[in-house]
């Protein structure tokens, strides 16, 4: 009996595991495909900075699957991504892109996981806005703009200057991203959030195989 027990958990674990890799698979292909339908916020920050809706299959699949899910959904369309467009920063916005994801996705999905109630899911959705736009500061000022200035040959205080033109108040490095990349991720933190939550209903059941 005990040996039937086992082997039918083990059964079950093997085709989780094999739904996971499954689901991790198809939701990166479709994070990659939208990362390809990218539009800026002129009025906020500079061209350069493009919002896209990558991170709403990812989350969803977080929320469906678990944080271990999320973040190997973020890996695999980040190198999706490298095998279709490549680099341009030496791989060094690639990895902004994974961290920032994943700054936004696991919070998101621990807390949910918790207690998987619609107060937790808002809660968790804030969090992970929250720290996204957080990671997106420090990582911008620290990694990100001096590797784009070494990549493309040109001082940081260019990046500077085009946040200056767009808000005055923008001075250096550090008022360029509190004042325009932490209300930009904001931005895209609450756009997702409330994609996912629209959406997240009609396509779990589909993830965790009860549909």
């Amino acid at each position: 009996m005990k040996t039937t027990t086992s082997t039918t958990a083990t059964v079950r674990s093997g085709r989780a595991a094999t739904r996971m890799i499954v689901c991790v698979g198809m939701l990166a292909a479709i994070s990659t495909i939208l990362m390809l339908f990218e539009f800026p916020l002129p009025f906020l920050a500079p061209g350069f900075y493009e919002l896209d809706f990558s991170e709403v299959p990812i989350l969803i699949g977080a929320f469906a699957l678990g944080p271990v899910a999320g973040v190997l959904t973020e890996l695999v369309k980040v190198l999706l991504n490298l095998v279709i467009n490549g680099t341009q920063t030496a791989f060094v916005g690639e990895f902004a892109n994974f961290v920032m994801g994943c700054a936004f996705v696991v919070p998101a999905s621990v807390i949910y996981k918790r207690k998987k109630n619609r107060q937790h899911a808002m809660i968790g959705l804030v969090a992970g806005t929250v720290i996204m736009s957080a990671a997106a500061v420090f990582i911008n000022a620290l990694v990100l703009l001096p590797a784009y200035a070494k990549a493309f040959g040109m001082p940081v205080d260019a990046f500077v200057q085009m946040g200056t033109a767009i808000n005055p108040a923008i001075n250096g490095i550090w008022t360029f991203v509190l004042l325009a990349v932490a209300p930009f991720n904001l931005i895209k933190g609450v756009l997702v959030s409330v994609i996912t939550v629209l959406l997240y209903k009609h396509i779990s059941p589909i993830l965790k195989g009860t549909r």
